[in-house]
């Protein structure tokens, strides 16, 4: 096999031209039988081979810099660079990353997970190339989807001023997750349609080549290529933009056309200034249940080789996010002011669902989620209840929206943030750790938690009562089923005691109230009753509970999934310590540590939260001799 030959990228470039399409083939094979016993991101990867293997083939990495958006389609670039022996542990425990990370190679030169940044990381480098006076390649490749991203035209409005020399590569499959949106897709559906952008330009430097002036006047009218072109081919006046920006644009090139990818690249190569290669490609290239289902096959799911149909779990119960979508649409029946807003995540979020059932009331903005939380305080000042639906990690991409937009404006936006806590296999860039800490120190809003999916849709019932904004947490996955009592009213900054008992109070916030329930359990084996409480809010606090149980518990023990550092337990020693209760306080969450990619159960289990591990710290906290009643 050809793939068995590939060390590196000098490999690459030994192999003759038809066994590059050999090894197009067996790659595509591999990423097939490997995603679907991993559930990897196998649409992307699969339509972006040719790509990867031009890159290898002209450019001579790692002393030539590749920076991948997002990242999630570098398992091709990872098979090149001499990690294909470890490639089945992909997105495992202690295995290779399912992005790029500068840790696992020097192949990888920036590490990514959100999109829409490399641009800007590929102009820094190139700016910091030339400042050294060296002369490697910088490329970035960034999807049509993540160009929907503020900070792209950021960087690329800055590339054009600086005209430093690098290359962008727009891989254009006209697919973020979901299909893209917005005038930005309509802008590049045109330029598919215009292939004869560099003929024009072609004829226009003939033209401009034979007027008999001197150099001077010739300089002159080399400024005006771009006007000479729109009147040599009027229909190619759409690709000015990235002209004007100060871009030589190359395309659209056809993105499974080695040959045509070669020819490109290498001429980009040889442009002294930014350069712009349109490359056209399909998401799923090659496996037909994947191009069939590009939105399927983006990433998660597992399935069968032979015919792409998607293994179903065993424990086929709602997720948090299937929750989620069901209470939109209850709340949106009730009340025609709700609205539903997403940032390219409409399956993710199960805003898809809302979306069916009200079309109106449904912005999908594109990976924009800065703007997504101003579009949303701008709908609050006149009426409209906005539901801004955004994983954790990527409301990050927002922070000054919502401390500036919503916050000091007090605006009744509501923020429902799927994915928080630990995510399992997407790794460090995907964990949603560090809501709590941004949003509790903002004043007027308000922050809480369901601990399983019951307590979901009386929680956005509360946060739409109230006129100021509102914050819901909320896991990947689903709750273990076990614990499925009614949920109880939500009073606003009231918790809820379900479990009474005296020495050690464990306060939960969440989903480790499950887990906070099967200590208990546990230590009923023992003859110890600890009390349990389902904390609810993470803001405001419980004050006249706390204060209540301090008088009977001399130990609190605080469970959360997320940073110690400004998290629920950290609010409630800072209670603690100002009311001067004379309460120990025990924290278990997340410590000063990037949580890698594993499956959500070991990341928990690590950081001490499993009924095990909750159990023996509450038994620690109570002396052999006490009796407890």
């Amino acid at each position: 096999m050809v793939i068995e030959r590939i060390a590196g990228p000098a490999d690459v470039k030994k192999l003759t031209r038809p066994e590059l399409d050999v090894l197009a083939m067996e790659i595509r094979d591999l990423l097939v039988r490997t995603c679907a016993q991993s559930g990897g991101h196998l649409a992307p990867n699969l339509g972006v081979v040719e790509l990867t293997l031009a890159l290898h083939r002209i450019f001579d990495m790692p002393r030539d810099r590749v920076v991948w958006d997002v990242s999630h389609q570098t398992y091709v670039h990872k098979l090149l660079t001499g990690r294909r022996e470890r490639f089945e542990t992909i997105r495992k425990g202690g295995g290779l990353s399912g992005f790029a990370m500068r840790s696992e190679s020097e192949y990888d030169p920036f590490g990514a997970g959100h999109a829409s940044t490399s641009v800007a990381a590929a102009l820094g480098m190139a700016t910091a190339r030339d400042l050294a006076h060296d002369d490697y390649a910088v490329i970035a490749v960034i999807g049509d989807g993540a160009l929907t991203g503020g900070l792209a035209y950021e960087a690329l409005n800055n590339a054009g001023e600086l005209k430093t020399n690098f290359v962008v590569i727009l891989n254009d499959n006209e697919m973020s997750i979901a299909p893209n949106v917005g005038a930005i897709a309509s802008y590049l559906s045109v330029l598919r349609s215009k292939p004869m952008f560099n003929f024009a330009r072609e004829k226009t430097k003939d033209v401009l080549g034979h007027i008999p002036f001197g150099s001077t006047a010739r300089k002159w009218l080399s400024t005006t290529e771009m006007a000479a072109i729109r009147f040599v081919n009027p229909a190619e006046k759409t690709a000015v933009i990235f002209e004007e920006l100060g871009f030589r644009y190359m395309g659209p090139v056809d993105g499974h056309n080695i040959d045509s990818l070669v020819d490109a690249l290498v001429t980009a190569r040889s442009v002294q200034r930014p350069v712009l290669v349109h490359v056209r490609t399909v998401k799923g290239k090659g496996y037909t249940p994947a191009e069939n289902d590009s939105r399927t096959f983006h990433g998660g799911v597992t399935f069968q080789v032979e015919d792409g149909a998607v293994v179903k779990k065993a424990d086929a119960r709602p997720t948090f996010s299937e929750a989620f979508g069901d209470a939109m649409t209850v709340v949106a029946e009730k009340d025609p002011r709700v609205i539903g807003i997403t940032a390219a995540m409409p399956d993710g979020t199960k805003l898809s669902k809302f979306a069916k059932r009200f079309p109106d009331r449904y912005f999908d903005v594109g990976i924009a989620e800065a703007h997504a939380v101003c579009f949303a305080a701008g709908a609050a000042t006149n009426g409209l209840k906005p539901v801004c639906a955004i994983y954790s990690t990527f409301l990050q991409r927002a922070y000054d929206q919502v401390v500036h937009d919503v916050a000091i404006q007090n605006l009744p936006v509501v923020f429902c943030m799927d994915r928080a806590g630990v995510v399992g296999d997407d790794g460090p860039t995907h964990m949603g750790l560090y809501d709590i800490a941004y949003l509790r120190t903002l004043p007027n809003l308000t922050v809480m938690a369901p601990r399983n999916e019951a307590e979901l849709l009386p929680m956005l019932e509360h946060a739409l009562s109230l006129n100021a904004p509102c914050a819901i947490r909320y896991p990947r996955g689903n709750s273990s089923g076990k614990h499925n009592d009614p949920p109880a009213p939500v009073q606003h900054g009231k918790a809820e005691v379900l479990r009474s008992g005296s020495g050690v109070a464990i306060l939960a916030f969440g989903n480790t109230v499950d887990v906070a329930l099967d200590a208990a359990e546990l230590l009923g084996e023992q003859g110890l009753r600890p009390t349990v409480v389902n904390a609810r809010f993470a803001k405001p606090l419980d004050d006249a509970l706390l204060i209540s149980l301090a008088e009977t518990h001399p130990h609190f023990l605080t469970l959360e999934e997320h940073s110690l550092a400004g998290g629920f337990g950290s609010a409630v020693l800072e209670f603690v310590s100002d009311r001067a209760l004379g309460v120990s306080v025990q924290r278990i969450g997340i410590p000063d540590v990037l949580v890698h990619h594993d499956s959500q159960p070991k990341q928990r289990a690590r950081f001490g939260l499993s009924a095990e591990s909750v159990a023996a710290a509450v038994a620690r906290k109570i002396p052999k001799n006490e009796e407890v009643t």
